[in-house]
Parts: C-alpha cells; structure tokens; sequence
C-alpha cells in the first residue's frame, strides 16, 4: 500500500482487503487505521469484514481439536486439485477470495464429516438446517461486498430469472420487496450439497441488505422430501428464516429482528 496518497481521497478497496487480511507491514497498517479515523464508512466496512471472518471461524471451531478422518483430508485434497485447475478465472481479491476460501472448507468440512454410525453432519441436522445454514454463511460471505455483491445485476432481470430456473431445473420467480422497502439488486449462482443454488440479494435505503437463497433438497434414502412451516435459525452468523415446498428449500437471512424477518419471509412465501 502506498502510505503517500493524498489523505483526502476514499481508501481503496484493495488497501482494506489487506489491512482486514492482516498482509501489510505494522508501519502501514498503522498509517491506514490513523486514516480510518477519518473515513466512518471505511472503518464500518473494516469493521463488518472482521466480523465476518470472525464469524465463519467461530461457526466451525468446534471441529478446530478433533483428528482430521480420512474423508475429510481425501475430500480437501479434491477441492485444492479443483481450486488449481480454476485458478486462471478466481479474480477475487483478498478478502473476497479468503472469504470464499472459509465458506468452501467450512461446507466440505460440515458435509463430509461422519460420526462413528457414518452419519454426515447434514444428516444428523436434516437436511433443511442444512440447508439453511449454508444460507446463512452464503449470505455472511457476499452481503459486505461492495464491488461484486451479485454476480448479475437487476438490470439484467431477465436474463437472470432464465438463467437460475434452467440451472436449477425448475422456473423462479423474483419477490417484489418494493412495499417492504427493499429493492432488488440482482443474484447469483453458488454451488449446494444437492446441486445448484441460487441466491437473490435485496437492499433497502439505508443499506441493509437481505438475501433469498432457493435450491432443491435431496431426500434421505427411502423418504420424501417434507414440507415445512416457517422455522428461525439463529445460531449461524446472521438469522433467518426457512421452509421447505415441494422438494425446494428456501430461506432468507439478514440482520433484522425476528419479527422483521418473519413478516419478509410470509411475503416471499406468498409471491413464490
């Protein structure tokens, strides 16, 4: 970082990453925390991505001091043989990339990990927690972005809802949150135990952004999928609400008030 820009100008994106990733000398992290006094929505930002490393730690410490089984270690060796062979088109940057980073080994970890019966962490939660979980971190991990908080904008509506329906295999519809007071931003493709998921992202006036994450859930050998009322999660890095209907999970997760939530997801219900 070149600690000789002029004070006045905004602090660059990059210069963050590096201060929140901790890859700058203590000189110049010094240098930027004194221009962080200056700047309240750069020191927000900083603030809401140590957070959100915090969070993502926190969510998968509890496997931090048991031995790695085998599965486990096959399966992290797969995913870095699939990260080198992507990595000529992985433009993240550093905090994006690290973020991405702690969500992909915290989903192989919490799927791939058995108990003594063989059961996955998946299976002893159901999948709906699951589900709703991944939800949770998905929205924890793009939610502060700032450049690419979605991967295809609401400009570009159309071709979004077309692209998402064939990818998940069933047509989607786009709640309108106008009345609530949130407006769409646009979405994204993220991958899930079962297939393809998608997750629609939402803002408001003030900033706060919701998320819809939708996806079909795979069913336990011999049992259908069940269909769900409303259930709140709130134990992941931010709370939320999730319900299943005919095999497709759905959930939305920001940080609002139970009640809040509940009243955005009864709307989203009522449009999908």
């Amino acid at each position: 970082m070149d600690t000789r820009r002029d004070a006045t100008a905004p602090i660059p994106e990059d210069d963050l990453h590096a201060l929140v990733d901790g890859r700058l000398a203590p000189a110049a992290a010094a240098a930027l925390r004194e221009r962080l006094l200056e700047d309240p929505q750069a020191q927000v930002t900083v603030d809401a991505w140590q957070a959100q490393r915090a969070a993502l730690k926190g969510l998968y410490a509890k496997t931090d001091d048991l031995p790695l089984p085998p599965s486990l270690v096959a399966a992290a060796e797969r995913a870095q043989r699939a990260h080198d062979q992507a990595s000529q088109w992985w433009r993240w940057g550093g905090m994006a990339a690290s973020v991405l980073l702690a969500f992909g080994m915290g989903w192989v970890a919490n799927t791939q990990w058995h108990d003594g019966r063989g059961e996955s962490a998946a299976a002893r939660m159901g999948p709906a927690r699951h589900f709703a979980e991944q939800a949770a971190v998905a929205h924890a991990v793009f939610q502060p972005e700032v450049r690419h908080p979605v991967e295809v904008t609401a400009a570009q509506q159309d071709h979004l809802v077309q692209w998402l329906s064939k990818r998940l295999g069933r047509p989607l519809k786009i709640p309108v949150l106008a009345a609530q007071g949130y407006e769409l931003m646009g979405g994204r493709l993220l991958p899930g135990d079962d297939g393809a998921r998608a997750q629609f992202m939402y803002q408001n006036s003030a900033g706060q952004r919701l998320t819809l994450y939708i996806g079909a859930l795979k069913p336990a050998a011999g049992s259908a999928t069940k269909e769900t009322a409303f259930r709140f999660l709130d134990d992941g890095p931010v709370p939320g609400f999730y319900w299943v209907d005919q095999g497709f999970g759905y959930a939305i997760a920001a940080q609002l008030p139970r009640a809040t939530l509940q009243e955005l997801a009864k709307v989203v219900y009522q449009q999908l």
